[in-house]
């Protein structure tokens, strides 16, 4: 099993972020775990994307495009205005949607990008945004006060041990932020996380309806009250971190729509090859420091794999098991290649990169693994007290004994 070996700690340990399950059980067809947030089996045992995966079959994706032809009706185009807002990060999936959404659906979208502070950004980042915006998009790029960015971060990683839960708030409140402000009401995103992924909270009125995506696990308990409360940040610099409410969507006629249910090749492999041959720059790092098997995921910074390792610690699963769940669906591996691959490299991240993140944000990396170990799921890992090792309670693909 590959794992972290982290420095050892000393003293009590707090529970994880979610409560520790008595059991664990897998999808009996892919590899996704009933600890993932927001997530039901069905009664046969199987997860929410496999389930909605063997529905596809029988979906007439033409009949699908009508029913978005029909959507588009309702947003007139006006002359010198922009048809639709799309965020993006310049990655495999923006991409991909800002090409077909111009030159499938012939509209002008405006393209919203949230960008990282200096410290964060990668350059790769920074070329990948730059392909679109010389492909002849039009993009906006926002970019909250960075001190008030860092301490959030900072805060986010003490209290949650999810260095994201402030800057995703950010990320996804730019999108019908920039809306409002442009008066668009009409929002393209990508896949559907409660189809796709099983964040049922998410789900809305039909498939293709993203107004739910408020609920979604890293946007729910989002209230502000823990970041007006930390020390050293500006109250009227967390104007970028709200995301708008409900009457606000009304108000605005706001509506976002999943493009990913429309799109009968999305996935994590066709999005990424639709995309290169598009200009998209690549990770070359290795498996080893990523846990990224294709190389295609987070590519404007490197410090959600150390997230994702955390995810893992947390809940059972990370990055690599997200990759290998499309490809079982797909038929393009089988579960035992997928286990082999699941415990081999989901939590995979590079010292280095962990290393980079604790001098932004200021601790060192004692501290980092500290509190890490804090937030292990007890349940599915052991902590050695001397080594600091985390091993595995649980079998890939079994569960817990």
């Amino acid at each position: 099993m590959g794992t972290a070996v982290p420095p050892a700690t000393a003293g009590a340990h707090s529970p994880p972020e979610v409560g520790a399950h008595d059991t664990m059980k897998y999808c009996t067809q892919c590899l996704q775990p009933d600890t993932r947030p927001n997530t039901v089996f069905t009664d046969a045992g199987l997860c929410p994307a496999c389930d909605y995966f063997a529905h596809l079959r029988h979906v007439d994706w033409q009949e699908r495009y009508e029913i978005l032809e029909d959507l588009l009706a309702q947003y007139p185009r006006k002359q010198g205005q922009f048809d639709c807002i799309i965020g993006v990060s310049g990655g495999k999936d923006s991409t991909r949607q800002a090409l077909w959404v111009r030159d499938k659906l012939g509209l002008k979208p405006l393209l919203a990008c949230l960008s990282y502070p200096p410290q964060q950004v990668t350059q790769r980042g920074v070329d990948n945004i730059s392909n679109l915006i010389e492909q002849g998009f039009d993009v906006v790029i926002a970019a909250p006060a960075p001190e008030t960015w860092r301490l959030l971060m900072r805060e986010s990683f003490t209290r949650f041990t999810n260095w994201a839960r402030s800057t995703e708030l950010a990320l996804f409140s730019s999108v019908p932020q920039l809306a409002i402000r442009y008066n668009v009401p009409l929002i393209l995103w990508g896949e559907n996380p409660g189809l796709q992924l099983g964040d049922l909270k998410t789900l809305g009125r039909t498939g293709y309806d993203g107004n739910n995506l408020r609920n979604m696990n890293t946007l729910s308990g989002g209230a502000m009250a823990w970041m007006t409360e930390t020390p050293g940040v500006d109250l009227r610099n967390l104007q970028a971190y709200r995301y708008p409410a409900p009457q606000e969507f009304d108000q605005h006629r706001l509506q976002i729509i999943y493009l990913g249910w429309f799109l009968g090749d999305w996935s994590l492999v066709n999005n990424g090859m639709y995309s290169c041959t598009n200009g998209l720059d690549i990770r070359t790092d290795t498996v080893e420091n990523t846990g990224d098997l294709l190389g295609i995921t987070s590519l404007d910074e490197d410090w959600v794999t150390l997230n994702q390792m955390i995810k893992y610690y947390k809940f059972g699963f990370g990055r690599v098991t997200d990759y290998v769940n499309e490809e079982i669906r797909l038929g393009r591996l089988t579960r035992e290649q997928g286990i082999g691959l699941v415990e081999q490299y989901d939590d995979a991240c590079a010292p280095s990169y962990i290393k980079s993140f604790c001098d932004y944000i200021g601790i060192n990396v004692d501290a980092f693994w500290a509190q890490v170990h804090s937030s292990v799921n007890r349940t599915l890992f052991d902590v050695d007290a001397v080594t600091g090792r985390i091993n595995r309670r649980y079998r890939v693909g079994a569960g817990l004994p």
